[in-house]
């Protein structure tokens, strides 16, 4: 492997990790980084435990794990342990991506690492975090998402409660909070000769993304009279979150006519005339000009059927092109096995061969 080059390279990272909560360095090897991921005599069965396989390694690991190299070390043997040290000496931070305190047991906890290295950032990243009643709870990526109420079972025809598929967020986000807690703590040590121990657990990670559904809960428990809707809905409450945009006209999905679906998003008024300039139809916005923010026309059932009508007219792709040349925000909706082939995706996200 050629030497590292970034804006990170001077970063050296020994990684002790199982599973997905490696990728706590995988952009930062991605940058420049260099990660030493430090495995059992067994290795780390993530090769093994995901699907899909390319050519015998799971898609998961060469994901995960891209950009680092690899030694292996038994910490339950002395020369394990002097070894491991040895890399800690020269290192800027230690990752430890598994149940917290499996270092610590081995003899290279925080405690013991930073006699030997004061600068050292240590960092933990696990399910349920250090405290809490579920600290020692086995956990596996969807439940981080489960707990945080991210995720709801789907009851099959047979009756069978079943996990629906869905988007996995604190699998990720935990190792992307974790990447910035790191980055902290190294500009921390170098201005200061200190490092520090910090630890990131995934299911905060899933709740944190979700902020604005759980704390709208919260709010919605003051009277009503603290806490209401906004000025283009006359101040009456919404459902909580993200739930309160069912019933919107202006800001919702509407079917094209290839069978694709589209968002608009023309909550602004600036964005509505311009949509309804741009389709022929300005008198609905003379009839319904709405708020100049924040305005979805929520319960406008007569409005929602004009514009599913409208939309009607016109292909996904066609409708994108039109949001580009009209300035009003429009996008086609994407599924996991149509988002390789958009362009936008393709533009952002070219694939490069392994």
């Amino acid at each position: 492997m050629a030497s590292p080059t970034g804006p990170l390279s001077s970063v050296r990272i020994v990684e002790c990790s199982m599973l997905g909560p490696a990728a706590i360095t995988t952009h930062l090897a991605d940058m420049g980084a260099e990660v030493i991921k430090v495995e059992t005599p067994s290795g780390d069965y993530i090769r093994q435990m995901t699907w899909p396989i390319v050519e015998g390694v799971s898609l998961m690991h060469l994901h995960v794990n891209r950009g680092k190299r690899s030694i292996v070390l038994d910490l339950r043997t002395p020369e394990g342990v002097d070894t491991f040290k040895a890399l800690v000496a020269d290192a800027d931070v230690v990752i430890e991506a598994m149940r917290p305190g499996g270092l610590e047991r081995r003899g290279v906890g925080y405690e013991a690492l930073k006699e030997i290295n004061p600068k050292i950032v240590f960092c933990t990243i696990s399910g349920y975090g250090m405290t809490g009643p579920y600290a020692e709870l086995p956990s596996h990526g969807v439940a981080y998402d489960v707990w945080a109420g991210l995720v709801k079972p789907e009851i099959t025809e047979d009756g069978f409660a079943a996990i629906p598929e869905h988007p996995s967020v604190g699998i990720h986000a935990g190792p992307m909070f974790g990447a910035l807690g790191v980055l902290a703590g190294v500009i921390q040590a170098r201005a200061t000769g200190q490092g520090c121990q910090l630890e990131i657990a995934q299911s905060d990670a899933a709740a944190a993304m979700d902020w604005y559904r759980s704390e709208s809960w919260k709010a919605y428990e003051r009277p009503e009279d603290e806490v209401t809707g906004n000025a283009s809905d006359d101040y009456v409450r919404r459902a909580p979150g993200t739930a309160g945009m069912r019933d919107g006209v202006r800001y919702q999905f509407y079917e094209a006519s290839d069978g694709g679906f589209v968002l608009l998003q023309a909550s602004e008024r600036e964005f509505w005339e311009n949509f309804c300039k741009g389709v022929g139809r300005p008198e609905l916005f003379e009839a319904n000009p709405g708020a100049k923010f924040a305005d979805h026309a929520v319960g406008n059932v007569a409005l929602r059927r004009e514009l599913k009508e409208i939309f009607l007219t016109r292909t996904a792709k066609e409708w994108v092109d039109l949001g580009l040349e009209i300035n009003v925000p429009i996008i086609n909706v994407n599924t996991p096995q149509t988002l390789a082939d958009d362009p936008q995706f393709q533009d952002r996200f070219p694939w490069i061969p392994v």
